[in-house]
């Protein structure tokens, strides 16, 4: 014969004191670790959100990234000539040839200096990444030395703002346009003319090719013709392939979430065993008395265990409402963090965000920290000799 469940509400709200102190432990360990999956889950999202499906990146063989990869120019001439890339309505090849470069910048209010990318673009290059548009100034013009800039740099660079100047090798590029990237890897990009980015950091070659394809059959024949090609020596994968790809940054917060999920996971189960095994303590009489009334002790142990874990998923409860609250606040207040991008070495910038499937991680997290934390008090509270126990004060 079970305990009937409304016991064991009772027993939570009678001794609301340590109901109160465990709840809000576990409401922490929860909270943070929901918040580091978050940073990580923002990253992948970032990444995940740029491209375009109808484009194709073109890399040289070997390269796992834009920043390490060569493409001459050569190249480049060559597969302008595809018969498989579409042409615009001026009958020029869509594709672009580009140059990414990494350039130091001062962070705002003092708070030192950090790599930021800079994309030489052709202007097929706008034409193929429509998600990116221009919120203030205007574009670039090339050989005027200017530059575009995302708004999230722009909040995060001094010299980043419309009309300031940024320092890219030896010389000064003036900021004449502000873009949106809508939450997508470019929002993590300054973009100049390609040809003249060439000419400043005095590089030959381009880092990368990107092109439409005709239709899915071209892209499949582009991709196909390439890897055959050992002339050419490059490699193509779909943009939004190769953006998924680039998750690498997010790996550390997955580590140190899973680190001090474990550590704190720890410390939260022996909290909890520490208020079970008090509670124990505290109703030893009461526990005599249920098995004076025939419960067995295998009905002990599940009362106590459904008693600990009730009061620990409130805990993850309110640790998940905790970070969807704060989740709240980045989203609408347009608050972006930055963490250095181990493909590129600059700074990404991202929102962290609390999804529905970490919520749902965070309340099995809670549950898991219950069960294990009222184990042990349970199977004691079983264990308890009858007489003995109806005999304490």
């Amino acid at each position: 014969m079970a305990l009937p469940l409304r016991y064991n509400f009772r027993n939570v709200v009678v001794r609301w004191r340590t109901t109160v102190f465990t709840v809000l432990g576990v409401a922490a360990v929860v909270g943070v670790f929901v918040l580091l999956r978050a940073l990580a889950r923002g990253i992948e999202s970032t990444s995940g959100n740029t491209g375009d499906p109808r484009n194709i990146l073109v890399v040289r063989k070997g390269s796992q990234a834009e920043s390490g990869s060569l493409v001459t120019r050569e190249q480049y001439r060559t597969l302008q000539y595809f018969e498989e890339i579409a042409r615009n309505a001026e009958g020029e090849a869509v594709v672009s040839a580009e140059l990414v470069m990494i350039v130091s910048a001062p962070r705002r209010a003092g708070a030192g200096e950090a790599n930021t990318l800079i994309r030489g673009v052709t202007p097929r290059g706008m034409e193929l990444r429509p998600q990116v548009s221009l919120v203030e100034g205007r574009w670039f013009q090339p050989g005027r030395r200017e530059v575009v800039v995302s708004r999230r740099l722009s909040n995060r660079f001094e010299g980043f703002e419309l009309g300031g100047t940024l320092k890219a090798g030896r010389d000064r590029l003036t900021v004449v346009g502000i873009f949106d990237g809508q939450g997508s890897a470019f929002d993590s990009e300054a973009w100049m003319d390609a040809d003249e980015s060439r000419a400043i950091f005095d590089r030959e070659q381009y880092s990368s090719l990107l092109l439409r394809p005709k239709d899915a059959a071209a892209a499949k024949a582009i991709m196909t013709r390439l890897e055959e090609d050992k002339r050419l020596a490059l490699r193509a994968e779909p943009e939004t392939e190769y953006y998924s790809k680039q998750t690498m940054t997010a790996m550390p917060f997955k580590i140190l979430g899973g680190i001090l999920g474990v550590a704190m996971s720890v410390g939260a189960v022996f909290a909890a065993m520490n208020t079970m095994y008090a509670s124990v303590a505290a109703r030893t009489r009461e526990v005599g008395t249920l098995r004076v009334l025939g419960y067995s002790r295998g009905a002990i142990v599940l009362c106590f265990m459904i008693e600990g874990t009730l009061v620990a998923v409130m805990g993850g409860v309110l640790g998940c409402g905790l970070a969807l609250l704060l989740n709240l606040y980045v989203q609408v207040r347009g608050v972006y963090f930055g963490t250095m991008d181990f493909q590129s070495f600059a700074e990404t910038v991202f929102q962290f965000r609390v999804t529905p499937d970490l919520v749902g991680l965070g309340l099995l997290f809670s549950a898991v920290i219950g069960v294990v934390g009222s184990f042990l008090p349970a199977l004691r509270a079983a264990r308890l000799p009858v007489i003995a126990a109806l005999k304490s004060v």
